[in-house]
């Protein structure tokens, strides 16, 4: 039975089905758990939130005390929460349709964030009302299906990079704030700070950004300056609120105090600021720069998450992962069955199971008939073995195998 109780009520052995209170006011990323670390209990108790539900079903119950309330006295407090708090259902569509919508959005977005930046780097103050239409045509896309406006969005080249850039941090926003469990407007204003976060780059000389070489030290500490040149941008505009002005100067922070431009620690950067840092370093290295080729999306998140113990925040890592796949969509594949395939979609079931088009047979070392196999599926007898460099197998049509769409107008 579900029951609630005051915190000082709370202890060893109870399970917590859920906080009253807000996502925000408490630092825990799992949804419900048994309360089993005195750190735990301890952290819980210092907290703003004075109740908490309890299901004393797979734990403790209160010992010589009473439950504030029962779950069947408070169906009407609850279901009117839930409908203040609701969020808007968007129906999920194959990545293939998706793409069609998604490949205008790309284009209209970068437009867009261009013309912003352009105007940033004139000295003109931003306007949130500009930009947050395009974030909200980007958190629909997301909705409808994420796997094809961020895919499509780190098909960028060197020369639209910065643009680009900020519209895939944005859609990758949007997906890991749903992915722990935001609000609308949380989420909104994540995805805004996302296609902000680099702001600072406009009055860093394109020449140091686009530098195909070794930067200098001094060159370097230009680079450096550019999440506190954009804060100064951002404040000076109109409408930005705290969100976005955390992220534009706190996405290059490390949680174990090595990043900058303030070295801060883990305590110190709010949730959006580490989000950030994850959305930013996955884009960054999965995308084509003036200095490197982009990385193959799962080696990206094999490498990132070998990084995280002092890069990342590990729960808001491990959510990034759930949003987009331990194999993101376009990411090749080696299949037990010695063949090769592109992942073209997440599935429901697991994070090992996604949906591959076979293209490529390893024993014949030649292309095969392409062949969609959903690998979460009963009566699936393949499984992935490994990911794969697609360089290696001198595959150049990745965009087109996973999404048959040729045309990339950005």
């Amino acid at each position: 039975m579900l029951v609630r109780i005051p915190s000082h009520q709370l202890r060893l052995g109870m399970y917590i089905h859920e906080f009253c209170g807000s996502w925000y006011d408490h630092p825990f990323w799992r949804s419900a758990f048994l309360l089993d670390n005195p750190d735990d209990l301890r952290d819980i108790q210092s907290l703003s939130i004075k109740e908490i539900w309890i299901d004393t079903s797979k734990g403790l119950g209160i010992e010589g005390g009473k439950a504030e309330k029962s779950v069947e006295s408070e169906v009407d407090d609850v279901l009117a929460q839930a409908n203040m708090e609701s969020r808007d259902v968007t129906p999920h569509v194959d990545i293939t349709q998706e793409a069609v919508r998604a490949i205008k959005i790309c284009a209209q977005s970068k437009e867009a964030v261009t013309s912003m930046f352009h105007e940033a780097r004139m000295g003109k103050a931003l306007h949130a009302t500009d930009a947050l239409p395009i974030v909200e045509e980007i958190t629909t896309s997301v909705m409808r299906n994420p796997g094809a406006l961020i895919s499509l969005a780190r098909l960028k080249d060197r020369d639209n990079y910065t643009y680009m850039h900020s519209v895939a941090v944005c859609a990758l926003m949007v997906a890991l704030a749903r992915q722990l469990g935001l609000n609308n407007e949380q989420t909104r204003q994540a995805g805004l700070a996302g296609m902000l976060h680099d702001i600072g780059k406009t009055v860093i000389p394109m020449d140091i950004i686009n530098k195909p070489g070794k930067l200098t030290a001094a060159e370097f500490q230009t680079i450096q300056n550019h999440p506190a040149k954009g804060y100064e941008i951002l404040r000076e505009s109109y409408g930005i609120g705290d969100i976005a002005l955390h992220v534009c100067l706190h996405h290059h922070e490390k949680v174990d105090g090595s990043g900058y431009p303030d070295r801060l620690t883990n305590e110190r950067i709010n949730l959006y600021g580490k989000m950030s840092a994850v959305c930013d370093v996955y884009d960054a290295i999965t995308s084509i720069r003036a200095y490197k080729e982009g990385w193959e999306p799962a080696l990206a998140i094999r490498k990132m998450a070998e990084w995280s113990q002092g890069h990342f925040d590990q729960r808001v890592f491990e959510a990034f992962v759930r949003s987009i796949g331990i194999y993101p969509i376009g990411s090749m594949v080696r299949l037990a069955s010695d063949r090769l395939g592109v992942v073209i979609g997440q599935t429901d079931q697991s994070l090992l199971t996604p949906k591959v088009k076979v293209f490529f047979s390893i024993k014949s070392g030649m292309r095969i008939p392409p062949e969609i196999l959903d690998l979460s599926k009963p009566s699936s007898k393949d499984k992935i073995v490994s990911h794969e460099d697609p360089a290696k197998w001198k595959i150049s049509d990745m965009q087109e195998l996973w999404s048959d769409i040729s045309a990339k107008p950005w």
